[in-house]
């Protein structure tokens, strides 16, 4: 294009000169100017270009550098960040991890705080023979009943300001009579003893027992001891005493104990099916001559009620499942021995947690069938306000628990019965001790080296804020009693 302007501009000026001479100089010097100009032009076109691409390039190695500044700059930010979230991190999971070693501190404080183990020296029982000592002291089996914490029970009845002797007794769990026997020979003065079960066969035993301890001159009991042992259940301690003599009914008695435990008579016989360990019928009856069967339970009451009975009496969380399975196992003829039933217990828990897990489940569904069966809990509280009544004033009433349900309803019902005012409903022992206006210990300076804290009321003295565990040694040797409990209440 610009050798085209250039033409046209010669062309327009050649007519200008008239010469021939005169004309081709003129050319030759227009085109040499112009040429000049158009290198001239050309090279500041080509610096022009050079300096646009250095810039281009000298922008985009800038850009390409502080793209690259940056991206380290960010990095090193993230980097900080990330150590610094990684410390609060630590932070926090220090701070949960404290937290839960507080509360699992706390815990353990008030695990130990909710129970008082008892400090005795553990002795045997003296009625156990060489070979029955021997036994037990070397971790053996043996069908023989060992009095549960008995040498705490002694403690209780033994002689004290407000009842120094004690005169009439009342053991409303006769058993194997292993703690009545060691409390007739422990009390000389005794003058009337009266002993209670609702099982035929602990009943015989227990019986002849007491008479031969009585009778074989081995004690310094009382000629005049008055013994009777009777078939009856301890609810109906009332009509007992009134039948003996109403005098006690109306004056009361010095000391009631009530062991809740089953006795290893019971226990070891598999033909009672309290026994996860036995094959044996589905019974389960405290009183042989009942109606009500475990069988009965579980072959033809409502799912429903069945489902109860596991959530309730034996706290199982697993009992929706195990209520399915009971309902459909009558479809193939229904479950009538021990053994069915821990196989399908055995079935329903998963194999991860091994015998331990399916071992703790069928005593939790054993326990809630027997519950039911008995119909213990419901009993269990009646008896209790009934036994209250029939104590003299300074009398004790003394029990011993093995399982959370009944432990509940003892230290409920000994709150509810002693009165400490206010409303009672739902009182916590643990948050609210509230003791009598006026209420002195006037025996202060006499105080049973067993008793460590106590809560008194309008009507009693609740001796166990908290309850008397064994000692550490009864529950080695004695593997039965670990989960004993005891607790102690006084007329005032």
């Amino acid at each position: 294009m610009a050798s085209a302007s250039a033409t046209r501009l010669f062309f327009s000026i050649l007519p200008l000169h008239s010469s021939t001479s005169a004309s081709a100089a003129a050319v030759k010097l227009f085109f040499n100017k112009y040429s000049n100009n158009y290198n001239m032009n050309n090279l500041i076109i080509r610096r022009r270009a050079h300096t646009h691409h250095f810039r281009t390039t000298t922008s985009t190695t800038t850009a390409t550098s502080t793209s690259s500044k940056n991206e380290k700059k960010n990095i090193k930010t993230n980097k900080k960040k990330k150590k610094k979230k990684n410390r609060e991190k630590e932070k926090r999971g220090a701070a949960v991890v404290s937290a839960a070693a507080a509360a699992a501190a706390e815990s353990s404080l008030v695990k130990l705080k909710r129970r008082t183990r008892s400090n005795r020296v553990f002795e045997l029982p003296e009625h156990l023979n060489h070979q029955q000592r021997q036994l037990l002291l070397h971790g053996g089996n043996s069908d023989t009943h060992f009095p549960v914490m008995l040498g705490e029970v002694l403690e209780v009845f033994h002689g004290y300001p407000q009842r120094p002797l004690l005169r009439s007794f009342v053991d409303c769990t006769l058993g194997a009579a292993g703690h009545s026997s060691a409390i007739i020979r422990a009390h000389p003065e005794l003058q009337l003893y009266v002993g209670l079960d609702v099982d035929p066969v602990a009943h015989e035993k227990a019986k002849a027992y007491i008479d031969n301890v009585v009778n074989d001159g081995s004690g310094s009991t009382a000629s005049d001891l008055k013994v009777i042992t009777l078939l009856k259940n301890f609810k109906d301690i009332k009509s007992v005493l009134a039948e003996v003599d109403e005098k006690f009914l109306i004056d009361g008695v010095d000391g009631i104990l009530m062991d809740l435990g089953m006795s290893s008579m019971q226990v070891n016989n598999a033909e009672r099916g309290f026994s996860v360990l036995s094959d044996g019928p589905l019974d389960m009856r405290m009183n042989p001559q009942a109606s009500l069967k475990a069988e009965d339970i579980l072959n033809s009451w409502p799912e429903d009620e069945v489902g109860r009975i596991l959530r309730d009496y034996g706290e199982e969380n697993n009992w929706r499942s195990l209520q399915t399975k009971i309902v459909k196992a009558r479809l193939k003829g229904g479950l009538h021995s021990t053994s069915e039933l821990v196989n399908l217990i055995r079935g329903t828990t998963p194999k991860s947690v091994g015998r331990q897990g399916w071992m703790k489940t069928a005593t939790r569904v054993f326990q809630a069938l027997r519950i039911a069966v008995n119909d213990e809990l419901k009993i269990l509280e009646d008896s209790l306000y009934a036994c209250f009544d029939c104590l003299s004033s300074g009398g004790r009433l003394a029990v011993i628990s093995f399982h959370s349900l009944e432990d509940r309803i003892v230290k409920q019902t000994f709150l509810d019965i002693i009165d400490v005012g206010g409303d009672g409903n739902g009182i916590d022992e643990e948050e609210r001790c509230i003791v009598k206006k006026g209420y002195e210990d006037k025996e202060n300076d006499e105080e049973e080296a067993w008793i460590k804290q106590k809560i008194g009321g309008r009507n009693g003295i609740i001796l166990t804020k908290r309850p008397i565990t064994p000692c550490e040694e009864e529950e080695t040797l004695n593997r039965r009693c670990r989960s004993a409990k005891l607790r102690v209440v006084q007329k005032v």
